[in-house]
């Protein structure tokens, strides 16, 4: 008789400990073997990511972009109206709150922080989607919406709903909503760790986590929803598209070993590797632009073609590496794209909730970030308080 599972590659499940998603007293051991990962890390003051140790000064200037914030300003004021005094104390903090970097995107309980959605009313609820989409693209909002579906579904397959779940998100607001101080929000969870900075209106939407396992629903409650395939597909069509010698330059390894700039990761030095932008042809550039598109697309329409002008202005410095020994149609694989802008990882992952070591096309990681210093939208923060001494 099939089982459930049958429908995912005929994965079976791993064997998983008694975790919650929702109460740390179940997850000590757990926390324990991350804690001090995650201490050591934080403790380091924030540099961001680099290539050397050195950040690359006057890439993020504040200057007005001409594209207004208001709505997400209405929206998230809306949404702290909604709250009552306790789950507005919950969900605040500073705006320089070593929170912002507090963010793991496990599915237990860990450290988590601000109101879980699941607690809140529908109509909470309901003004904090506003928010985050307000935010977003319709795409974006939709991408990450399936991401948190998804939880639900792999929640459905394991039948560990303490683990697992559609609303198992924690939301914080930094700052208070303005149109000319600055803020942000952030939204943590399982495969769903988002952070969007707003200073007038420039906006910053990195680190910008986004993953599944399943990616694809065959069973259940969100039978047909996926995620992660767009991402799949562009990389792969880039690396598909270069010719044997290309390739050869672009591939740093074909044993896959994994994204590099996940949770705990903010000063990371990553250097430059693989084929740069300049030594593609305009058809290969084209397919790179696309994939950049997939995820910078993420950001509402205006914020996201500014961003787009940023790493447009940097293409001749902007590198795609690939790992994996295999550009089929099926393949598994890894790619990034880095330049002094932003930096892109697609990663497919071995089994978590599934029993499967290895890598498959079952489990996906994206990460964005904004590297040399303004992650979170620090650099912007910082030029802030220097012309502004709090």
């Amino acid at each position: 008789m099939a089982t459930q599972t049958d429908h995912y590659y005929g994965f079976g499940l791993a064997k998983r400990p008694d975790l919650s998603g929702r109460r740390p007293e179940k997850n000590g051991e757990h926390a324990a073997r991350w804690m001090p990962m995650a201490n050591e890390a934080f403790a380091s003051p924030y540099r961001g990511l680099t290539t050397d140790g050195n950040v690359v000064p006057g890439l993020f200037p504040i200057k007005s972009t001409g594209v207004s914030t208001k709505p997400i300003v209405t929206a998230a004021r809306a949404f702290l109206e909604s709250l009552d005094a306790a789950q507005r104390e919950t969900a605040s903090f500073p705006i320089d709150s070593i929170e912002w970097r507090k963010w793991f995107n496990i599915s237990p309980y860990v450290f988590r922080h601000g109101v879980m959605l699941e607690d809140l009313s529908q109509a909470q609820r309901d003004a904090a989607l506003a928010m985050i989409h307000a935010s977003m693209s319709d795409a974006g909002f939709e991408s990450a919406r399936n991401c948190m579906r998804l939880n639900y579904t792999i929640g459905e397959i394991t039948n560990n709903m303490e683990e697992y779940g559609e609303w198992v998100y924690f939301l914080s607001i930094f700052g208070e909503p303005s149109e000319t101080e600055p803020w942000g929000w952030q939204l943590d969870g399982h495969h769903v760790n988002l952070h969007c900075f707003i200073l007038g209106d420039q906006l910053v939407f990195t680190p910008a986590f986004l993953g599944s396992e399943p990616v694809v629903a065959t069973t259940g409650k969100f039978s047909g929803v996926s995620v992660m395939q767009e991402e799949e597909r562009t990389g792969l069509a880039l690396m598909q598209s270069l010719d044997r010698g290309q390739q050869t330059t672009a591939t740093l390894d074909t044993e896959i070993k994994g994204a590099f700039a996940g949770a705990f990761r903010d000063n990371f030095e990553l250097r430059y590797e693989g084929i740069r932008a300049d030594d593609l042809s305009s058809a290969q550039q084209k397919l790179l632009w696309d994939a950049v598109n997939t995820y910078v697309g993420r950001i509402r329409e205006g914020h996201a073609a500014v961003k787009l002008d940023e790493v447009r202005d940097h293409m001749s410095q902007t590198y795609f590496a690939w790992m994996g020994d295999s550009v089929a149609n099926d393949a598994i694989f890894y790619y990034r794209i880095h330049s002094p802008v932003i930096l892109i990882e697609f990663d497919h992952q071995g089994g978590v909730a599934f029993d499967n070591k290895q890598r498959s096309r079952n489990h996906i990681h994206t990460i964005v970030r904004t590297p040399n210093g303004n992650d979170y939208g620090k650099d912007l923060l910082r030029q802030h308080h220097e012309a502004h001494p709090h």
